[in-house]
């Protein structure tokens, strides 16, 4: 039994990059020697065996052949004559296809120790075409490295465009499309999951709401960078600055997905792109099965970031309207990401990325006078229903005017 340390442990440990999880394979033996040293068998499609103390994985060293279409139609050989060469082989990057013995040794067949030195993202075989999946893990991966200067080899964009041309793509279910994608959103450069994505067509299939943004354009005045879709991962690029919430980085990237549905004839005017952006938020959600808080921060962003914006220009009763349809006074956690994502639409401009923007701070400052309006007092006075309600907005929208006026002096 020969036993090596492989994929993501291997590659982050030479890039001095934090190392979250140790895979292992194991090569030479058989499952039932593996259960007779304690290893505890939890692998349903290949044997992958979790350690008895570590409780870390271990799996057989395996080859796959494709048997079907999309990325669960492969069959799996695990056998002790299988070689480590052979099992980095099924690998998708030659980065991820690197393995070290327990004395430090690295068995690189594929050139990966190459590959990070050039910082490039390379399939590793023609085989990578098989699963669709790669195409969204390679996109993660440019998400994950473009700060370090990862770029996609150009022989493994042009396999990933036939991929997608063939139709590989259409194979791929919505949970893992989301699992992916929201694994994106959490690394420092979300935005190279885009651009990877639309550069080898994938885009269009997948997330066709942001890829219509794209050449659509701005009025000028407002957005020097003018194109829509540059906009979009510019806004997402100053949510990752903002905060490391993947709620606010989805709804920075969906706030203006309106603005791909405007007749041509308006522009660079998007009249009525809010609610246009949330028709279309409710059904990309609907399609990958997103999590409610996802859909919710965004819908509210997208219906009401312009609100934030001209903030300054409202009256105080629409100002208290605006922060009972944000639910502020009940979700004052997720009132906080909507006004970053409004701040990092602002700043998401060419030009305005280091500009203040006291919108956030006005918003703040009328949510806490308005959040401090007590109802007991209102309730001693035996209100109820409606005469509560009433009475209670009119106070806060008193004490909203009061500290307003005062903070202007």
């Amino acid at each position: 039994m020969q036993i090596y340390l492989v994929g993501g442990a291997v590659r982050d440990q030479l890039l001095n990059y934090p190392v979250k999880e140790q895979d292992y394979v194991v090569v030479g033996t058989t499952p039932a020697d593996m259960l007779a040293q304690g290893f505890r068998l939890v692998g349903k499609d290949f044997p992958v065996f979790l350690h008895p103390e570590t409780q870390a994985e271990y799996a057989l060293a395996r080859t796959e052949r494709k048997i079907g279409p999309g990325y669960t139609g492969f069959s799996c050989h695990a056998a002790p004559d299988v070689t480590l060469e052979d099992d980095l082989k099924r690998r998708d990057l030659t980065i991820n296809a690197m393995a070290q013995s327990s004395d430090g040794k690295i068995t690189d067949p594929y050139n990966g120790l190459t590959d990070l030195k050039n910082k490039l993202l390379r399939h590793v075989s023609s085989a990578f075409v098989e699963d669709p999946v790669r195409i969204l893990r390679v996109a993660r991966f440019a998400a994950r490295y473009a700060h370090l200067g990862f770029t996609v080899a150009t022989e493994t964009m042009e396999l990933m465009r036939a991929m997608v041309r063939a139709g590989e793509v259409n194979a791929l279910v919505p949970e893992r499309v989301w699992q992916e994608f929201n694994r994106a959103l959490g690394e420092q450069t979300p935005q190279a999951f885009i651009n990877v994505l639309r550069t080898c067509g994938a885009l269009a299939i997948l997330f066709p709401e942001i890829d219509q943004l794209f050449g659509v354009p701005n009025p000028p005045k407002w957005h020097p960078e003018i194109d829509t879709g540059v906009h979009t991962l510019m806004v997402l690029a100053q949510a990752v600055q903002l905060n490391t919430d993947p709620c606010l980085r989805f709804a920075a990237l969906a706030h203006d997905l309106g603005k791909g549905t405007t007749p041509a004839a308006f522009w660079p005017s998007h009249p009525d792109h809010e609610e246009r952006g949330v028709i279309l938020i409710r059904e990309l959600c609907r399609r990958y099965l997103a999590p409610r808080d996802y859909q919710e921060l965004a819908i509210l962003t997208s219906r009401y970031h312009t609100h934030c914006h001209r903030v300054f220009e409202l009256k105080h009763s629409t100002l208290l309207t605006t922060l009972e349809k944000l639910d502020a006074f009940r979700r004052p956690a997720r009132f906080q990401l909507f006004l970053l994502a409004c701040e990092a639409d602002a700043r998401g401009r060419t030009g305005f990325e280091m500009q203040a923007y006291p919108q956030k701070e006005h918003m703040q400052l009328a949510f806490a006078a308005a959040q401090q309006v007590s109802i007991q007092p209102l309730l001693e006075r035996g209100l109820t229903d409606a005469a509560l309600g009433n009475a209670l907005h009119q106070a806060r929208i008193a004490a909203i005017s009061h500290i307003l006026q005062t903070v202007s002096k």
